[in-house]
C-alpha cells in the first residue's frame, strides 16, 4: 500500500507564497505517473487544482493559473504546488494524489478512480 504524505501547508497573508510538497512511502516511478493536486474548502467539493503526466504535459483549473505551479522531483520523488499570489479564497485542504503507470488523460477524474491519496495539509490565507 503506497501512502502519500503531503507537508508545507500553514497560514498566510494574502499575496503570500507556499510550496507543497508531496512525497510517496515506497519507491515509485513519478516518471510514468499521473499526478495532481486537489483542494476541499469548508462546505465545498473536492477540486482539482493542477495535474502532471508522465510526459510533463500540465494542466491548471483556472482559478490558479498564471499563480500556481505543479512540478517534481523525479529523482526524490517528490510531487511539489507552489503557489503564490495567494488569496483567501485558496484557504483549504490541499491534498496530492498519484496514479502510478498510467499512460491515459492526467485529470481529476483518472485520479479519483484509482489513485493512492495523501491526508491532506490545511493552507489558509487571511485577507
Amino acid at each position: 500500500q503506497v501512502q502519500l504524505v503531503e507537508s508545507g501547508g500553514g497560514s498566510v497573508q494574502a499575496g503570500g507564497s507556499l510550496r507543497l510538497a508531496c512525497i510517496a512511502s515506497t519507491r515509485i516511478a513519478y516518471s510514468t505517473s499521473c499526478m495532481g493536486w486537489f483542494r476541499r474548502a469548508p462546505g465545498q467539493e473536492r477540486e482539482g487544482v493542477a495535474f502532471i503526466d508522465r510526459y510533463a504535459t500540465i494542466t491548471y483549473t483556472d482559478s490558479v493559473k498564471g499563480r500556481f505551479t505543479i512540478s517534481r522531483d523525479n529523482a526524490k520523488n517528490i510531487l511539489y504546488l507552489q503557489m503564490n499570489s495567494l488569496k483567501p479564497e485558496d484557504t483549504a485542504m490541499y491534498y496530492c494524489a498519484l496514479r502510478s503507470y498510467y499512460f491515459g488523460y492526467c485529470d481529476a477524474r483518472a485520479l479519483t478512480s484509482a489513485g493512492y491519496w495523501g491526508q491532506g495539509t490545511q493552507v489558509n490565507v487571511s485577507s
